[in-house]
């Protein structure tokens, strides 16, 4: 006898009953084969009985839309899906390439909220960073050989490398190359030393308050960053 599924949990039965209505020809062996295919990964009991969350529920739901209505073959369902899963946006009806999301714009002194957005989960690739900032991919390889962006251990950025290649790129216009930046790296090295300093008595801690000081002390820093250079190109 199978094993009760924990709470919030559907068995393949119970994803079968949610899903029919919608989607009239799905079966068991049609979620197994798309399991099978790397499209779905349920969890397990103990005796080894699948067991389905609402996001796997819902993944199934955009993995058959895509079937039905879009006639995607696995593979571009499979690369959609892996978009999404490092923060891409769905791509919309007509498309199978995934949205890069929007990401609070940098004035020259970002408020609090700019780094209160939860943009943690995005993942990008380096053609991905590419096209979303106008970056032409030797000057962001470029950036890399630098230290200005830096790939995890599978060579993917977090949202951070966006505003970096946008505002590289711009400064591309005014013939500064990648190889101009490095100043700009190690003083944010040691600006971020200077911060980690006062904000060593929050380590460890993760509260709105925290956050918030964190927040301002960030504000305050790049505030007297950008006054001082604004200060000195006025004076030339």
């Amino acid at each position: 006898m199978a094993d009760t599924p924990p709470a919030g949990r559907l068995t393949i039965g119970g994803v079968l009953v949610r899903l029919k209505p919608e989607f009239p020809d799905i079966s068991i062996s049609k979620i197994r084969f798309l399991e099978a295919e790397g499209l779905l990964a349920p969890g397990r009991t103990a005796s080894g009985y699948r067991v389905y969350t609402d996001k796997d529920v819902d993944r199934l739901r955009y993995v058959l839309t895509a079937q039905r209505e879009r006639f995607w073959p696995l593979k571009v369902i499979r690369e959609a899906l892996d978009a999404m899963d490092r923060g891409l946006e769905a791509p919309p009806p007509q498309q199978s390439r995934a949205h890069v999301p929007a990401v609070p714009a940098d004035s020259d002194v970002p408020s609090s909220d700019y780094f209160s957005a939860d943009l943690s989960t995005l993942r990008l690739t380096a053609e991905e960073v590419s096209r979303s900032s106008g970056l032409d991919s030797s000057t962001l390889a470029a950036l890399v050989t630098y230290g200005l962006l830096r790939p995890d251990a599978e060579g993917l950025f977090d949202a951070a490398a966006l505003p970096i290649a946008a505002s590289a790129a711009a400064l591309a216009s005014y013939g500064i190359e990648a190889r101009h930046l490095r100043p700009f790296r190690t003083a944010a090295d040691r600006e971020i030393g200077l911060a980690d300093q006062a904000l060593a008595p929050l380590r460890g801690r993760r509260d709105e308050r925290a956050d918030q000081l964190r927040a301002d002390l960030l504000h305050h820093c790049l505030g007297l960053h950008a006054a001082l250079v604004k200060a000195g190109l006025s004076q030339r």
